[in-house]
Order: structure tokens, then C-alpha cells, then sequence
């Protein structure tokens, strides 16, 4: 089963039958996955090279948040017909400016624009309280707000939509 696996931008072939993986066409390792019980983590033995590997499900088919020998990466992994899938709806997405969505459950605090308002990329437009802790949530590119969707005081879910731009 052929995999293409999408690590900060950079896609990797992965090619996995029994127990050889092949990485972008190259040699193959001898590859075997464990699970030690009770515990998220898992163990990797890539050619008797063992690696401690923690993996969590972060939101869409194939993504995931991976410790591996305690660095993190945010890793998307599917198989080559889903990947083609994904990349030709992506394709055609529309373009144009993204809104701005909660990264986290939280309490919005305060808008720092208003409708109609202005904005450049990395602007601060909304404050919103997580964990304790203040965050400032910026402009993905430069648009002028179309609508603020929130309030201050208004609890949001991770995901919500806050801001829409034009």
C-alpha cells in the first residue's frame, strides 16, 4: 500500500508491504510497529533503529500529532488515491481571503477591528482566553472585514468562525 505523507509542507512516498516500508522510491527497511499496552505511545524498529512514537487523531481523516523522540510534528497521512482526491477538491477550492476561525475552545475577550474595517496580514483582529492564558488571533492575509461573527464574552468551540473577510 503506497502512502504520501505530508510532514511541515514537505511530502514523503511511502511505500509499506508487509513488513518493508520504502521511503520515496529508496531501499528497503525492515518495519515493524508495537504498542505497549495502556499507553498512547508505540514503538518503531526501522532496521533495528528503535523509536518512541506517540500519535493523536487531530481533527481530519489522515491528520495527526505525532511525538516522536520528543519532537512534535502535525502530519497528514493518506493513501495515494484519497491524497489525489483531496489535492484536486483543494484545486478547486476558492481563493480569496480565508476567515478566521477558533484555533482553540475558548472565551472571545475582544474584536481589535470592526466591519468594514481595513486589515493587513498578521493584524491583531479578535482576543480571546484559553487555558488561562490571553491570545491574540491575527489576520491570515490582508481583506477588509466582511462581518465579526462574535462577541465579547461569547464562549467558542475550536473551529468556530469569527471573522469573515472580503
Amino acid at each position: 500500500m503506497k502512502y504520501i505523507v505530508e510532514v511541515d509542507g514537505h511530502r514523503v512516498e511511502v511505500e509499506l508491504e508487509g513488513d518493508q516500508a520504502r521511503v520515496n522510491g529508496g531501499p528497503a527497511q525492515q518495519a515493524r510497529l508495537t504498542e505497549v499496552p495502556g499507553t498512547p505511545v508505540r514503538l518503531v524498529d526501522l532496521d533495528g533503529e528503535m523509536h518512541r512514537v506517540m500519535a493523536r487523531r487531530d481533527g481530519a481523516r489522515g491528520r495527526y500529532l505525532l511525538s516522536l523522540d520528543g519532537r512534535r510534528f502535525a502530519v497528514e497521512a493518506l493513501d495515494e488515491r484519497t491524497r489525489a482526491i483531496r489535492d484536486l477538491t483543494v484545486a478547486a477550492a476558492p481563493t480569496g481571503p480565508q476567515p478566521l476561525r477558533a484555533p482553540m475552545p475558548g472565551l472571545v475577550v475582544r474584536a481589535f477591528v470592526a466591519v468594514g474595517e481595513l486589515v493587513e496580514a498578521g493584524q491583531p483582529v479578535i482576543a480571546m482566553e484559553a487555558m488561562k492564558m490571553e491570545n491574540e488571533l491575527r489576520a491570515p492575509a490582508a481583506g477588509r472585514v466582511k462581518a465579526i461573527l462574535v462577541a465579547p464574552g461569547t464562549a467558542v468551540e475550536k473551529g468556530a468562525l469569527l471573522v469573515e473577510f472580503e
